[in-house]
């Protein structure tokens, strides 16, 4: 049972240890920016998707007689 006491010590430390909170905050935020993100390329894809093909179509049939 040496083990199981040291591992709780361990978790003791961590919990107390200011670096640890710290870190946590950082990931957090960064998961919070890569949301942001993902939603904002997801919800603005399809307009930009509809205005290349709009425009590729528009060329397509300048081109062709």
């Amino acid at each position: 049972m040496k083990t199981t006491s040291t591992l709780i010590r361990k978790f003791g430390r961590f919990f107390v240890d200011e670096s640890g909170p710290t870190a946590v905050e950082y990931a957090i935020m960064l998961a919070i920016i890569l949301v942001g993100c993902i939603a904002a390329v997801l919800s603005t894809g399809d307009v930009q998707q509809a205005l290349f093909f709009d425009s590729a179509r528009e060329m397509s049939d300048k081109i062709q007689p």
